[in-house]
């Protein structure tokens, strides 16, 4: 059931923090004891089931969270009750997120379908593990809206993936994916250090125009735009300032994976001033990298653009308005 008046928040402090910052604090609580679930609805359970991959989000042993995509034939998640969702898996190589998969570790899903602009958010612990496969017990499932989504369609594609390369720099071909790139996911964490009831992992989506994402050295600087209310992500942010970032080639099915250190930006952060749509925003320094070439078993090319992107802002226009030098 649903959380009811009588039931602890389905939010934890930091993300009640970040959302009385904002003034969203009552909002946000009536809509989440009404959309957030320990159990998957019956619709959520045939969307994970239709879907050719997940973003997802776990812990290294090390403490750092890491975002990556999982990819199978649809029907490679299926939730055989509504507290559980099995994953079969590819078996990447030197992908962190499917590393860090065993039995007790948090772990955080997003099924999104590009075609459609559709997602949903699964949020649990593992509670079998193996090579090949995973059981995932859910803690929390919700919808989130399709804002800033851009339509794509997939095209399969069986490319042999390469030897992953680890790096603590960005080589100037990977920033210029970022500076290229309208969508990327984001995952973060709860320890149990900062609250032992709800230690956790999520994994969430962002998208922009290209260049809303802005890299200057070993720094990316992230607009945080209209109609995040649940503050999920920065959050977790405020109370462990880690990020796990992956940015999906779309053309060559290649993967950037990124995780570092954040900080939060303000919404009167003089970094923000004049960015259209952007309410606030963060920054991640590059702790290490990873390229995972050819890891995807699928292919797309340009998307189409939410109406909710049409509207925002990108850092080069950003400098042009406000006449700050460019970085």
């Amino acid at each position: 059931m649903p959380h009811d008046a009588d039931s602890p928040s389905p939010f934890h402090a930091g993300e009640q923090e970040m959302q009385r910052r904002a003034g969203k604090r009552d909002m946000a609580e009536t809509l989440g004891r009404r959309m957030i679930r320990p159990f998957m609805p019956e619709e959520h359970r045939e969307f994970f089931a239709q879907l050719p991959f997940l973003a997802a989000g776990a812990v290294d042993a090390d403490g750092w969270p890491w975002a990556s995509l999982l990819s199978g034939a649809p029907g490679f998640a299926v939730s055989p009750d509504p507290e559980h969702l099995q994953v079969t898996l590819n078996g990447t190589a030197g992908d962190p997120v499917q590393a860090a998969i065993r039995e007790g570790a948090p772990l955080g899903l997003l099924g999104i379908e590009l075609h459609s602009r559709r997602r949903n958010r699964l949020n649990g612990r593992v509670v079998s593990a193996s090579p090949a496969s995973f059981t995932l017990r859910v803690d929390q499932s919700f919808g989130n809206c399709p804002q800033y989504i851009q339509e794509r369609d997939l095209i399969p594609a069986d490319d042999v993936p390469a030897t992953p390369q680890a790096f603590t720099d960005l080589p100037p071909e990977h920033s210029a994916l970022i500076d290229k790139a309208d969508t990327f996911f984001v995952a973060s964490h709860i320890p149990a250090a900062a609250d032992p009831e709800r230690e956790g992992v999520d994994v969430s989506h962002r998208g922009g125009r290209p260049g809303f994402v802005r890299v200057a050295g070993k720094t990316l600087t992230i607009p945080d735009f209209r109609g995040n209310n649940h503050f999920n992500t920065l959050g977790n942010f405020l109370l462990n300032p880690r990020a796990g970032l992956a940015f999906p080639d779309f053309e060559t099915g290649s993967l950037l994976l990124l995780t570092g250190t954040v900080e939060l930006l303000e919404e009167n952060h003089p970094e923000l001033a004049g960015f259209d749509g952007a309410q606030r925003g963060w920054q991640v320094s590059l702790r290490k990298a990873l390229w995972l070439e050819s890891a995807l078993p699928w292919r797309t090319g340009p998307g189409r653009f939410a109406a909710q992107t049409l509207r925002t802002g990108t850092w080069a226009e950003n400098q042009v308005s406000s006449g700050t030098p460019a970085k």
